[in-house]
């Protein structure tokens, strides 16, 4: 079946939960050595239609930058707090677990990777660094809207990668898991590296689409 009838049978047969659902793409490699460092993949999409769901943004700033920042983004956290938030171990594992992404000022990423590095790399929400004169509500306003795709080492030859949720409708999804499958297809040698694709819910069965990507 092609992806719009994976996305449909996927959301058809998974049982309603008591939350929203993500919709997840799972994609099988073939012929890729992944112990080559230049065939890992790694990517940030823009899904044309969103994520299905809030995403909270943190911005790390200075004083000069903050009334942008509390306009556009969901918290702020100034530099001259790095140091203090960083001796209080689990507030700085709320803070990576309770926010989506993170944008900071250029100049304080030395500070932010001392001070909240081991707490952000892991996730992979280490921030996106800004000039101070940035206009950081279409920043923050894209990153809603952005998923990082990164095979990782216990899941290879395999990527997952959320694209929205189970209320979305099927056009929806369709558009977006077509903007992960063609930056996926722009990272590998061939798209006869893409060995098979499959569509589910969180909890839901697997589909397998097999047409059209």
């Amino acid at each position: 079946m092609n992806l719009k009838e994976a996305i449909e049978k996927a959301k058809a047969d998974s049982k309603k939960r008591n939350f929203v659902q993500s919709m997840d793409l799972s994609i099988n490699f073939k012929n890729l050595d992944f112990n080559k460092q230049e065939n890992r993949i790694s990517a940030e999409v823009v899904l044309p239609k969103g994520r299905g769901k809030a995403c909270k943004v943190c911005v790390i700033c200075e004083d000069e930058m903050a009334t942008n920042a509390r306009a556009a983004a969901d918290k702020v956290i100034l530099g001259t707090e790095l140091e203090e938030m960083a001796k209080d171990k689990k507030k700085i594992k709320a803070l990576a677990n309770g926010y989506d992404a993170f944008v900071a000022q250029a100049n304080l990423m030395p500070l932010v990777g001392r001070f909240l590095g081991q707490a952000l790399g892991p996730r992979g929400k280490m921030p996106k660094p800004v000039p101070p004169s940035a206009d950081l509500k279409p920043i923050v306003e894209r990153l809603r809207s952005t998923i990082i795709i990164k095979v990782k080492g216990k899941n290879l030859p395999v990527l997952h990668a959320p694209f929205g949720t189970e209320e979305m409708a099927t056009d929806d999804l369709v558009a977006n898991a077509t903007a992960v499958l063609n930056a996926i297809k722009g990272k590998v040698p061939s798209p006869q590296n893409i060995g098979a694709v499959y569509v589910k819910t969180t909890m839901g069965p697997v589909v397998q689409v097999t047409e059209g990507f």
